[in-house]
């Protein structure tokens, strides 16, 4: 499978603690952009009953589905414990001098 850097946005497209998505083919990508500044992508689908990870609470480097507040980490993927299993995470780029997010999915 190839990996592709494709431009999705500016760091400005997201609020601190707030998100946006992306559509890649079958695929929706959630962006999240922590309170540091960071921003984190990962499958908008929770692994247990696919809930809209986008709408979910962001707290720290987590996130919490809104269907079941199953907490997921943006950073690894891995559902925080007693849940287990794990979204796809993707890499994230920021230019600095423009702000332009790059995804690599």
């Amino acid at each position: 499978m190839t990996m592709t850097k494709m431009l999705v946005g500016k760091i400005t497209d997201i609020d601190p603690k707030g998100s946006r998505t992306f559509r890649v083919n079958e695929t929706e990508i959630a962006l999240f952009r922590l309170s540091g500044g960071e921003v984190l992508a990962v499958e908008n689908k929770c692994p247990h009953k696919g809930g809209t990870l986008s709408d979910g609470m962001v707290c720290g480097s987590k996130v919490h589905c809104p269907l079941h507040d199953w907490k997921i980490d943006l950073h690894s993927g891995a559902v925080q414990e007693p849940d287990t299993g794990c979204v796809t995470t993707f890499e994230v780029e920021i230019d600095e001098n423009s702000g332009s997010i790059y995804v690599t999915v």
